[in-house]
């Protein structure tokens, strides 16, 4: 069906109508001139924003429409988390390229919704344009975190440790092999070779992980059940490397992060091998994992060593101390960010 025939707010609400709002905040959602919600005042708001563009964020060769919609709601509440808070409300604003059918749009919504009931958001409205660069998608997250308990990338202090939730670099390697075999139909578009079904047998852990990843609230509510208040806390998007800097830097701390102490899965470690890739590298500098980067006080080493499916990866130092990676044969190097920028 092309968009035409619906018009601008007959697409609205074909793709909205089935939305219920199930929020306590959430007073009006779509069909008006802007959502009403009502923050709780015992309560701090949190606002976040983010914004994905085709052909510098995704790729629509190797990435459907309903993962893109699942990930992108995914990639935005990460950012409330990682302020340990939870996410309530979301809208989101869609630019269409030509391309764009009523059912490529339904797919796309189909993921947004599906994140949203997941993970207990409303979705309360948004825009839509069109677009002459390919599709874009805006999106902006209103959360709450208890007063006292918010953990900004500032709070690091010496002698932190040093969490990270999940493992890193499968995304990433998830990523590479999407691209390699783009760039063998690409090939086989120009009749350079023979036609071949691309092969992911194994792999399925990385196409997911790139595809569909998860914000982890899980670890949140691990955290706040063991009694453990984050010092800070950043979700890990641009890469292990860029992510902690930033957290460094906020704090005005050093950090030392230990090699032989990153969390990565098998898949990793044998797909990076395939690529001829530094299986390190990938871990420091691939992004798209949205696990959570968090420190926490030395006293409490037992309790978070404890947690499932968190690891102590380091520790804070101070400032003049510098950042470094320590390898497996204890020489230092400085930690560099050379994931996204």
């Amino acid at each position: 069906m092309q968009i035409s025939e619906l018009g601008e707010f007959g697409l609205i609400e074909h793709l909205t109508k089935e939305i219920a709002l199930k929020q306590p905040g959430s007073m009006k959602g779509v069909g008006d001139d802007a959502a009403v919600i009502a923050p709780d005042a015992t309560k701090q708001m949190l606002v976040t924003t983010d914004m994905f563009m085709e052909g510098i964020h995704f790729d629509l060769v190797y990435t459907p429409l309903k993962h893109l919609g699942y990930k992108a709601v995914v990639a935005t509440i990460s950012d409330i988390y990682a302020m340990n808070g939870t996410p309530r409300q979301l809208m989101v604003n869609v630019a269409l390229g030509r391309r764009i059918e009523v059912e490529h749009l339904e797919d796309l919504y189909a993921g947004i919704k599906l994140a949203c009931e997941g993970y207990g958001v409303d979705l309360v409205g948004g825009d839509l344009s069109s677009s002459r660069t390919g599709m874009a998608l805006s999106l902006t997250c209103v959360g709450d975190v208890e007063e006292g308990q918010c953990a900004m990338r500032s709070g690091a202090k010496d002698t932190d440790l040093i969490c990270v939730s999940g493992n890193l670099g499968a995304a990433y390697m998830g990523l590479q092999l999407f691209e390699r075999e783009k760039a063998i139909f690409e090939s086989q578009q120009h009749g350079n070779s023979e036609a071949a079904t691309p092969d992911f047998s194994g792999k399925e852990y990385l196409l997911e992980r790139y595809l569909k990843p998860e914000a982890r609230r899980d670890v949140l509510e691990a955290l706040r059940k063991a009694g453990i208040q984050p010092t800070a806390m950043i979700d890990v998007s641009d890469g292990l490397a860029s992510d902690m800097k930033h957290l460094c830097k906020q704090s005005g701390v050093g950090c030392r992060i230990y090699e032989e102490r990153i969390p990565i899965d098998y898949q990793t470690a044998t797909t990076a091998e395939s690529f001829n890739m530094n299986l390190t590298t990938c871990a420091l500098n691939g992004g798209d994992d949205y696990e959570l980067l968090f420190t926490v006080p030395l006293t409490d080493h037992d309790k978070v060593s404890s947690l499932e499916d968190v690891r102590i990866i380091g520790h804070i130092a101070r400032k003049e101390l510098g950042e470094y990676l320590v390898g497996r044969d204890g020489q230092e190097f400085e930690l560099k960010a050379q994931g996204w920028k």
